[in-house]
């Protein structure tokens, strides 16, 4: 099996397009037709490694989630105790693991940490047998409860990194290196096709680059034995399933395999229904605008609603590709609009656009995790007349199908600030430190100064 680690390492970063072309190169040179090969150096000549700079000021990860090692190293420390060496604790399963070791050392049982119920007074210490006095005691109880809450959060911190995720490239992040390495050609088109579902947003008032261009769908003719030379004799369809769930995709894949995924699809649905609705509760979002104010967490919410649009896409695909669409005349829980900046939306006026049609039947239709939760029903009949008072037609617009798409034509990418492009990556980085186009007070830039 050839070694695509760096390549599948690709999976969970943020890395440019160019980038991931570059690296395709020399993997497949001696498989590709001059046309082909044409076609990926369109790419691959705006790499990094072949720039004037040789160098972007844009993060090539997604966000580090902070793990528990200094509550953890405190906690041992007070107890008296050495981890386990092999334990990282950024995973709550080790963090968890030593919770349970150390709380029955102090008569404390796990995910009881209030401080005035879960303590034991100087009698029930006694009758545990600890001879701890009460500073002691409590010192301990306290290191227990910070490591707890720590462990509550980083859950919640991984649900959230995997809603960004979600919402950027599907569930590439959920291909194992064994799926991803079974077929290189298949590789080579998911490890491209999710660099480009990665690229940023840019601030602009149209439409965002759409990620199946001209490298993408030529990697993809690979797969279906409809490119000038394919390559690939077993593409692995469940593989590209996970990021690129388009009907010809789903069509080669079992019946077992698409149950399999509709019910995950759906799993991750339920979920992320009890999570906005939480986020919307704690807010005060205009649905009839989703135009952004100050104290919105539209951070939470954005990726939220992201990754909820992405699995919903995925979940009709599925429907369609078992032939149960007729779950839609009674079960047709809705999109969910992303709020967007108020500089954008008075962009989009100023310029002689208005609010997108799509906010309208959001804000018409019941809230999908009152449909979920059984508290609101929405069917397909009322997403028809909602969309047709909008003046949109639901099925072309991904309300009740599959939504089509085209290949665009490749464009680099930009460098982007908060969205907003710059011709130079350094001077890219220090208008990043100086908090310009951040929607936060600028540090000025004083050259003078320097």
């Amino acid at each position: 099996m050839m070694d695509l680690r760096a390549l599948y390492d690709t999976l969970r970063q943020r890395r440019r397009p160019e980038d991931v072309a570059d690296m395709l190169l020399p993997l497949l040179q001696a498989e590709l037709t001059p046309q082909q090969r044409a076609t990926l150096e369109k790419a691959a000549r705006h790499s990094i490694r072949r720039s004037m700079w040789q160098y972007t000021a844009m993060q090539q990860t997604f966000r580090a989630v902070v793990g528990a090692d200094k509550q953890a190293g405190k906690a041992a420390e007070l107890f008296r105790v050495t981890p386990d060496p092999a334990a990282r604790f950024d995973d709550p399963a080790a963090i968890e693991t030593l919770l349970r070791e150390l709380n029955p050392l102090i008569g404390k049982e796990f995910d009881h940490h209030h401080y005035e119920a879960d303590r034991l007074n100087r009698e029930a210490r006694r009758a545990d047998g600890l001879d701890l006095s009460k500073r002691r005691y409590n010192k301990l109880f306290r290191s227990l409860r910070h490591l707890e809450q720590k462990l509550y959060r980083l859950l919640r911190e991984y649900r959230k990194l995997e809603q960004e995720q979600v919402a950027k490239h599907k569930f590439a992040h959920r291909i194992s290196y064994e799926e991803f390495a079974r077929d290189p050609a298949t590789a080579a088109f998911i490890a491209y096709y999710t660099a480009r579902c990665n690229v940023r947003s840019e601030f602009t008032n149209q439409s965002q680059q759409r990620p199946y261009d001209e490298v993408a769908h030529m990697l993809f003719l690979r797969l279906t034995g409809s490119g000038l030379a394919p390559t690939t004799a077993a593409p692995n369809w469940w593989a590209v399933a996970q990021v690129y769930p388009a009907p010809e995709v789903l069509a080669q894949l079992t019946e077992a395999q698409k149950g399999e995924l509709l019910g995950q699809r759906a799993a991750f649905l339920t979920d992320l229904a009890d999570f906005l609705g939480d986020i919307w509760a704690q807010n005060d979002f205009r649905a009839t605008t989703m135009v952004v104010k100050r104290g919105d967490d539209s951070s939470t919410w954005n990726a939220a609603a992201g990754a909820w649009n992405k699995a919903r896409d995925s979940w009709l695909n599925l429907l369609y590709a078992l032939g149960m669409e007729f779950v839609l005349d009674e079960l047709c829980f809705g999109k969910v609009m992303r709020l967007m900046a108020a500089d954008v939306a008075f962009w989009h006026r100023s310029s002689g656009g208005d609010l997108d049609p799509n906010t309208a039947v959001w804000a018409e239709l019941p809230f999908p995790w009152e449909v979920l939760a059984g508290t609101a029903r929405c069917t397909r009949t009322q997403v028809e007349n909602v969309c047709r008072r909008a003046g949109l037609d639901a099925y072309k617009t991904g309300w009740l199908a599959p939504r089509p798409h085209g290949v665009v034509a490749f464009r680099p990418t930009p460098e982007l600030v908060h969205g907003v492009s710059v011709a130079n990556p350094y001077l890219a980085a220090v208008l990043k430190r100086h908090r310009y186009f951040s929607g936060k007070p600028a540090q000025p830039l004083r050259p003078e100064d320097n």
